[in-house]
């Protein structure tokens, strides 16, 4: 165990998988790591979504391949720290098991290293006192700082149980717009494992030793020198789309990790060049989600425009391409 911090009579889990433990199950592997605490105990957490593998809820039947990041935050962990705060939330729907939030670009989902507070979650103990008793305050997803778009959280824990297996066998679609560099001439997909990049533990990249990871995309519309992509997932990895789409040589415009250098091209419009000096993100956007509500079942699919941002990106690539 790399790392454990006591909070009353529960504990916070941060570590990083050893390269010896390659191959095990993640529930075995785990139970090896949290001293004290029996491979029943972690099958628990990881089936209460309280286990989190590169930012995303693993199954107990996972392989680990060494050097993989791992939180666990078992329930009332740290949570009596967290401060409600007056944050305004776009609530796209709600009723008394869940909702579904709008998330603006440069907004962080939970409190972490250099983001203590001003989070979503911190907005969500404000709006909704309730979801304290909830682990991570009811969020079962995340969405980077930097992407905008369509979140579900839970607000009980039957919920929350329920969007939690719907992650988890993927019954839970995403689909986002992804503005990128270069004239993309058709769709595809692109199938390739995702892992974190052993010389940067903050990047994820194409690796053998990594994930399965699956993403479909298709043109929307296409410009003189990008290209406007409706994105699927099969899978949800870490940095996915942002990871998938560099590796095809398509890179999100304004990826600060992923992305290629600002580059204008030559004779580009005013308009073009204004907004891509101006463009401080990756230009991604979670525009549609759709699921089987956890508690009655009914399906339910919402959708949301781009944000300002790149709709001003969309129109500046317009006018250059006329």
């Amino acid at each position: 165990m790399n790392n454990s911090d006591a909070v009353g009579d529960s504990t916070k889990f941060e570590f990083t998988i050893p390269d010896q433990l390659y191959g095990q199950r993640v529930d075995k592997a785990l139970a090896t790591l949290c001293e004290g605490h029996s491979r029943s105990t972690v099958q628990t957490w990881i089936k209460q979504g309280l286990v989190s593998i590169d930012e995303e809820t693993p199954r107990q039947k996972d392989k680990v391949y060494g050097g993989e990041h791992v939180e666990i935050d078992v329930p009332e962990i740290r949570q009596g720290e967290w401060e409600p705060q007056n944050i305004s939330l776009d609530i796209v729907f709600e009723d008394d098991d869940m909702l579904v939030i709008n998330k603006p670009a440069g907004l962080v989902v939970h409190p972490g290293a250099g983001n203590p507070d001003g989070t979503l979650l911190n907005a969500l103990l404000y709006h909704f006192p309730n979801n304290r008793s909830l682990a991570r305050a009811g969020i079962v997803h995340r969405l980077d700082k930097d992407t905008s778009g369509l979140m579900v959280v839970a607000k009980s824990e039957a919920a929350r149980l329920g969007l939690i297996d719907q992650l988890v066998d993927h019954s839970l679609h995403r689909e986002y717009l992804a503005m990128v560099n270069g004239r993309v001439i058709s769709g595809n997909t692109v199938e390739e494992p995702i892992g974190r990049d052993k010389h940067d533990r903050r990047k994820m990249t194409v690796s053998m030793m990594g994930k399965e990871a699956v993403t479909h995309y298709r043109v929307d519309e296409r410009f003189r020198n990008h290209t406007l992509l409706r994105v699927q997932l099969e899978t949800g990895r870490t940095h996915q789309i942002r990871v998938h789409m560099a590796y095809v040589g398509f890179p999100l415009v304004g990826d600060p990790v992923y992305g290629r250098r600002l580059g204008i091209p030559a004779d580009s419009h005013p308009d073009l060049e204004a907004a891509l000096r101006s463009f401080r993100r990756q230009a991604l956007h979670a525009t549609r989600i759709e699921y089987q509500h956890p508690i009655h079942g009914e399906l339910q699919s919402w959708q949301r425009d781009l944000p300002e941002d790149m709709q001003t990106l969309v129109a500046a690539c317009t006018a250059d391409y006329e």
